[in-house]
């Protein structure tokens, strides 16, 4: 077989989407109550917070960084949020407020990797922990529970007589500016840079710890976003909500295709598995399925992820050096696969 052939369609993310097409058909035929209107509704509710915070990780990982500590800025911030409606603060101030504070809880913890040169697994795990222990300090094991009329309704209700969720407004007004950015742009390409190697990109000229700031930045007020999304969903706000759903996030983004060693991954195949995670908890919902099991099954995923990635990488590597000459153009001296779908130019 060509080997071109293999290199335009036999992608990750091809193989991704047929799998997903297949879930999604086996879940209308199979399982019942899934194609209802209210169920579909419910089940892109539930993972309006989840496809907003994959957006800004996405862009980590291929940077060769992480943010374990999303799911705890959510808490805080929907805490924060919380107090400041109970204490009579305008809506629309309040959402300001904690929009300006993802702004510095991302800061901050961008600052220790890049002014102190931290790791950034070993920060965001400790930030993890301590934003969500200030949750606990600010709001103890309470929780808020009244909010304005506007704010629940965001909430509850979809757009005009679509069976979309007003919640999932944010993440697709996002979702293109981050694929273009990512893709289409000089800071995309320098991402993907990054990724591939520090060090090169510092001496070709990219300012790497400015944008390694900028992404930690981007991260927290989308998480902060998201716990506005979360708090209007739930109409609460406490210290422990979305406990695990870092968990979730990386899973999509490594399911989608993103190396966990950086510089590869594209956001067409971030949807896809956005798709069919959001569809397998919700068929194991439907199916009377615990959290606890859907965890499991979520963690077996990132582990599945990991190895067929890296398995996918090998054979293709393998079957290029069988078909083609040793010294032939479209393989890497490394023996990694070059190609234009799976790894974007990343010239300055």
């Amino acid at each position: 077989m060509n080997p071109g052939f293999i290199e335009r369609f036999g992608t990750w993310e091809n193989f991704l989407a047929a799998l997903t097409a297949t879930f999604l058909a086996y879940a209308v035929l199979c399982v019942p109550g899934f194609a209802t209107v209210f169920n579909v509704s419910q089940a892109i509710a539930g993972a309006s917070e989840r496809v907003l915070i994959v957006l800004p990780m996405v862009l980590l990982i291929i940077a060769r960084e992480i943010d374990l500590s999303v799911a705890s800025i959510l808490a805080l911030s929907s805490v924060i949020f919380g107090v400041l409606v109970q204490g009579g603060v305008p809506l629309s101030l309040a959402v300001v407020l904690v929009l300006a504070f993802g702004a510095l809880a991302g800061a901050f913890n961008g600052g220790l990797v890049t002014r102190l040169g931290l790791p950034s697994l070993v920060v965001t795990l400790g930030t993890m922990a301590m934003f969500r222990g200030i949750g606990y300090i600010v709001l103890g094991s309470g929780s808020v529970n009244e909010f304005p009329e506007a704010f629940t309704d965001f909430g509850i209700n979809t757009i005009g007589d679509t069976p979309l969720p007003w919640t999932i407004a944010p993440f697709l007004i996002l979702a293109p500016l981050f694929a273009i950015a990512l893709e289409r742009t000089a800071v995309g390409r320098r991402i993907y840079a990054i990724g591939g190697n520090p060090d090169v990109a510092r001496y070709a000229g990219v300012y790497v710890d400015r944008i390694r700031l900028g992404l930690f930045v981007a991260s927290g007020v989308v998480s902060a976003l998201a716990s506005i999304v979360f708090t209007a969903r739930l109409a609460n706000s406490r210290a422990d909500n979305a406990v695990g759903m870092e968990l979730d996030v990386i899973t999509i983004a490594l399911l989608g295709g993103v190396s966990v060693f950086g510089g590869r991954g594209r956001m067409v195949g971030v949807f896809c598995a956005l798709i069919l995670i959001a569809t397998l908890r919700n068929v194991l919902g439907l199916l009377q399925v615990g959290g606890d099991a859907q965890g499991t099954i979520t963690g077996l995923l990132l582990i599945l992820s990991l190895l067929a990635s890296s398995t996918a990488q090998r054979l293709y590597a393998a079957y290029l050096s069988f078909a083609k000459p040793p010294h032939s153009a479209g393989s890497s001296p490394g023996g990694q696969p070059v190609s234009v779908k799976n790894a974007p130019d990343s010239r300055m």
